[in-house]
């Protein structure tokens, strides 16, 4: 990195440490624990991957879900690799008021970019692409579209008033997902993949 540009990264670093602490200073005494620990809860993989497996399993190949469904999944993973491999290459050191939290892998330890922000965004963008599949199935696809989406930024936003992760740390990670999500829906999707496989064998 050149040295010019050194100084103006640690002073948006400094900024953005304070500007973090300064939302969870304000707001982690007022709300709830328990709500912020349901939305970390409800963005983790451990609940997620799980779910989708299992209900691919339950459900058949022609069940209208079922194609959002293997795209959800296989974003997923996707996003797995892409986070855990930026958190790898840049380790940076979580808040220091970072409290009683789970770590599942090593790269876990890494506050840049936030999972769980990206998890949650790709799956709030592939339901908002997605409409045709959740409207066979669900019917209101506004609503569930909007329900998702408050979601995702409600959960995101938690991960800094949790203590979690950094402004900077959540909004790149909303991105890589919302990013991941467009890549998914138009070029990775379920269904390309499955016909690429049939093709192939």
């Amino acid at each position: 990195m050149a040295p010019q540009s050194q100084p103006l990264l640690n002073r948006l670093t400094t900024l953005d440490n304070r500007f973090s602490l300064t939302l969870y200073s304000l707001f982690h005494p007022i709300l709830p624990h328990s709500l912020l620990k349901l939305l970390e809860f409800s963005g983790d993989g451990r609940l997620f991957f799980p779910l989708v497996l299992s209900t691919l399993a339950l459900i058949a190949p022609s069940h209208p879900l079922y194609p959002l469904l293997g795209s959800l999944l296989i974003g997923s993973l996707l996003d797995l690799l892409i986070i855990g491999l930026i958190k790898h290459i840049v380790r940076r050191p979580r808040p220091s008021y970072n409290e009683n939290m789970s770590l599942v892998f090593s790269v876990d330890h890494w506050s840049f970019p936030s999972g769980h922000s990206s998890r949650v965004c790709f799956i709030a963008g592939l339901v908002w692409l997605s409409d045709v599949g959740i409207g066979d199935f669900l019917g209101d696809v506004e609503g569930w579209r909007f329900g998702v989406c408050v979601w995702a930024g409600v959960t995101s936003v938690s991960r800094v008033l949790l203590g979690r992760h950094y402004v900077f740390d959540v909004v790149v990670g909303a991105s890589i997902g919302v990013f991941n999500a467009v890549v998914v829906f138009y070029y990775l999707n379920y269904e390309n993949l499955a016909s690429i496989w049939a093709d192939q064998w």
